[in-house]
């Protein structure tokens, strides 16, 4: 039974604790958004009117006469927007159709059968099924369901994962893991570092692939899907579907765009969009720059987002690059365990790239 959507515990009840998520909501009948996904007015999202064509970036060009090109145009839009979009990318077209196939099927399910993985429920600790970002700190939920996979080998993942998506969302994260590395030796050699296979690997050895549904909604001009942030990790993978609705936050002025704006990143068939990641920024030493991001709801249509996020491994130690604060004359942040790092990120409601904060020096 549906509860009393003017009683804050009773929803937060059926949504969170019990498993039945926004789709339940939706599933329910409501005509208007409940009050707990109203948002504050200055975290509302105006349909923006006009968009921004990133570049698309070939990535085939890397093993012909243009590669130094391309390797240029990576590095730019991480100097940047910290957003690219990529084609070309080796994931198979065939395989990104798949998947969103596999999301809706899941999320289409009763939710008794995604309940299963709600956290400190779910039959593996790789596999949790959840709602919102952090639900018990945040003044107003966001309006989406997800599943999250952490990939730790194949033979746990094809054990652990669901059923409905575990096999293309394997095969999605190993191609998207192989580009990943690829993307990260460029653009830390583009900072004059070289970084032996070992380290790189372990900038990148957590992964985990996320499905996410926001269900149409009736007043999407009061919620959000997700909330101003940036992502913790190196580099994130996004496959979007034709909806639409992820925007970004301009760090500085580029071309006729003006710092502090919100640009619509249009979804482009067959392409992947890239975001740097905190981790890449610290690294760095703050001149790649991890994009402050958000996604909007949609009245009339479901939309489903695929991520692979790839994460440094708990014990390594972040901080900027040495041969890059030596040339700056200056480290720009401190050294920390991605441990504690990570921590800081899951205890916090979405808050735009205040995270950063954590590794920020006093």
């Amino acid at each position: 039974m549906a509860p009393n959507f003017d009683d804050s515990n009773s929803l937060f009840q059926f949504v969170v604790q019990d498993g039945n998520g926004v789709k339940g909501l939706v599933d329910s009948g409501l005509s208007e958004v409940p009050d707990q996904y109203i948002q504050p007015p200055n975290e509302r999202i105006a349909r923006l009117s006009y968009s921004h064509e990133l570049p698309l970036i070939d990535l085939s060009e890397l093993n012909g006469p243009n590669h130094d090109r391309v390797v240029d145009e990576i590095a730019r839009a991480a100097e940047t927007l910290g957003f690219f979009q990529v084609v070309n990318h080796g994931v198979p077209l065939e395989l990104l159709e798949l998947l969103k196939e596999t999301a809706h099927e899941f999320f289409g399910q009763s939710p008794e059968k995604k309940a299963v993985y709600r956290k400190g429920v779910s039959p593996s600790p790789l596999v949790k099924y959840g709602t919102s970002f952090v639900p018990e700190k945040e003044e107003a939920l966001e309006w989406k369901d997800y599943v999250s996979m952490v990939y730790t080998n194949d033979e746990e993942a094809l054990q652990a994962w669901p059923n409905q998506c575990k096999v293309a969302a394997l095969e999605y994260m190993r191609g998207s893991v192989k580009m990943v590395k690829r993307l990260v030796e460029i653009l830390i050699g583009k900072l004059g570092v070289k970084l032996d296979e070992s380290r790189i690997n372990a900038l990148v050895g957590m992964k985990m692939v996320n499905m996410n549904y926001y269900p149409a909604c009736p007043n999407p001009e009061l919620t959000v899907g997700v909330g101003r942030h940036s992502d913790m990790g190196t580099l994130t993978v996004l496959l979007q579907d034709g909806i639409g609705g992820l925007s970004v936050k301009l760090e500085h002025d580029i071309d006729n765009l003006k710092k502090d704006e919100w640009i619509e990143i249009p979804p482009v068939s067959g392409a992947l969009v890239i975001n740097i990641g905190d981790t890449l920024q610290i690294l760095s030493n703050g001149r790649y720059k991890s994009a402050e991001h958000r996604v909007a709801t949609a009245k009339m249509e479901s939309r489903v987002s695929i991520p692979v996020f790839t994460i440094p491994n708990p014990t390594e130690k972040i901080g900027p690059l040495e041969e890059l604060a030596e040339r700056d004359g200056v480290a720009r942040y401190k050294e920390i365990i991605f441990q504690d790092y990570m921590n800081n990120f899951f205890s916090n409601a979405h808050d735009g790239k205040k995270s950063l904060d954590f590794a920020n020096k006093n």
